[in-house]
């Protein structure tokens, strides 16, 4: 069966065709990628991408979107799109279809994909469990959570909002970024540093802190430089990111009690060599009395390169099997 797996996030939507069968992923095409900004509504990206298909679309839809799934209205958190479900099968002309939160579709992806598809980051070098609970978190627009559970009869995925828990910061420079964003939200979340746009807070605050003139740039520019090496303080901020993810990604295994971690979102693949070589696995063990429970616990980094398509095409793929 043919179904149109799309990939809603903060700044692009993703569109590809995949082929299903028995719940799971037969094969997936090439993804076509376009700026949220460029469309006003899910429909009218929709009927772009069907224009570079080139032929009718199929009559199958599987979207994962940054936000969490419940309502008769659904207003993305990074994103101004708003959509209804009721509506999804009239204003895209599909008769099957599936919604599910984007992270819950990686989810998918993790709970499919083989061990080729995993880069091991920390803790022991073992392959993703076949029974328990994995956690899945990464930073993108925003940061996004799940659970994997795996079982004899194959798996359950839990969407969390775990990406939006209070950011607890460990030294006294994650203390000055905190009390920087306080300036602008009362409540700091983990999101507000730990994904993509939190680059910005960690670089002024740094900039302060070294006595330098802090230059207004936005995340994307900040990003180009630190992964460039082109600006040593942005070098030093995305330092500093990965030790952040790393101390949340573990506060995130103490919650959901897992046997195993693995890395995903926007910026997951991107950060590959950076978090081999930063502390974040010293931060994610760093949890006082537990730290050789922590140090137990397998941590992988997603290297699909579309996992939220593929893994809401697997989502639609065990939905309309059973």
């Amino acid at each position: 069966m043919e179904v149109v797996t799309v990939d809603i996030g903060g700044t692009h939507a993703r569109f590809a065709v995949a082929q299903v069968a028995e719940g799971r992923i037969l094969s997936i095409g090439e993804p076509v990628t376009q700026k949220v900004a460029e469309h006003s509504s899910l429909q009218l990206a929709w009927q772009a991408f069907g224009e570079t298909l080139g032929r009718p679309m199929p009559r199958a839809a599987a979207i994962a979107i940054a936000s969490p799934i419940h309502g008769e209205l659904i207003k993305l958190t990074n994103n101004p799109w708003i959509i209804r479900p009721a509506l999804v099968p009239e204003r895209l002309g599909v008769d099957a279809w599936t919604l599910v939160n984007d992270f819950e579709a990686v989810g998918h992806s993790v709970a499919q994909l083989g061990p080729d598809a995993f880069l091991h980051l920390c803790g022991p070098d073992v392959p993703l469990p076949e029974h328990g609970s994995i956690t899945v978190c990464g930073p993108g627009t925003g940061l996004g959570v799940a659970q994997v559970f795996r079982h004899r009869a194959g798996y359950d995925i839990i969407p969390t909002e775990g990406g939006h828990m209070d950011f607890a910061p460990l030294d006294s420079i994650e203390d000055a970024i905190v009390q920087r964003l306080r300036t602008s939200y009362i409540r700091v979340s983990a999101e507000r540093i730990v994904a993509g746009p939190g680059i910005v807070a960690v670089y002024e605050t740094l900039a302060e802190i070294e006595g330098k003139a802090v230059h207004r740039l936005d995340d994307k520019q900040l990003w180009a430089l630190a992964l460039e090496g082109k600006d040593e303080l942005a070098m030093a901020a995305l330092d500093r990111f990965c030790l952040s993810l790393g101390a949340v990604a573990g506060d995130l295994a103490l919650a959901h009690g897992p046997s195993a971690v693995v890395i995903a979102g926007g910026l997951g693949l991107r950060l590959k060599d950076r978090l081999l070589q930063s502390g974040f696995g010293q931060r994610f063990v760093a949890k006082g009395r537990f730290q050789g429970l922590m140090s137990s616990i397998p941590v992988k980094l997603i290297t699909h390169p579309q996992p939220g398509l593929y893994g809401a095409a697997a989502a639609f793929a065990q939905e309309h099997a059973r």
